[in-house]
């Protein structure tokens, strides 16, 4: 199964995260997010950031979670490269990102994020096999 893809969109941009429970598809959109943030194999995961979510439904904490990474991101001027849910349900999110500070030197941003929108958004079973769960977000660049 793959993690994510770029779908196209007129004026942003898109991503399509795939995973066999909540937890692994939040993880894989965050892959998705920072993936075209930057190459992540450049990005050493050795300071950690914990994040502690609530929201009203599984589809604003995705919003909330991809846009708490992209504050943190801009804020502490850090990249994200590697990302663990350790609970998850519609309504609650526990997770541990890991990441270092940008390096000028090591680091190229290839796209900036604004924030992770509600346009178009939705979570449901995905035409893969049966029991995959799919999201799709457009951010705001």
């Amino acid at each position: 199964m793959k993690r994510f893809e770029l779908i196209e969109h007129t004026a942003d941009m898109g991503i399509k995260a795939y995973g066999k429970d909540m937890g692994e598809l939040f993880t894989n959109a965050a892959y998705g997010m920072a993936s075209s943030m930057t190459d992540l194999e450049k990005v050493n995961p050795k300071e950690s950031q914990d994040i502690s979510l609530e929201a009203e439904n599984r589809e604003e904490l995705l919003v909330s979670w991809l846009n708490e990474i992209i504050y943190l991101s801009a804020s502490k001027t850090m990249l994200f490269s590697k990302f663990e849910v350790s609970e998850i349900d519609d309504r609650h999110l526990k997770a541990k990102i890991f990441g270092e500070g940008f390096d000028i030197d090591r680091h190229k941003i290839e796209t900036e994020f604004k924030a992770a929108t509600y346009h178009r958004l939705k979570i449901s079973n995905s035409t893969l096999p049966e029991g995959v769960l799919q999201a799709e977000i457009i951010f705001d660049i």
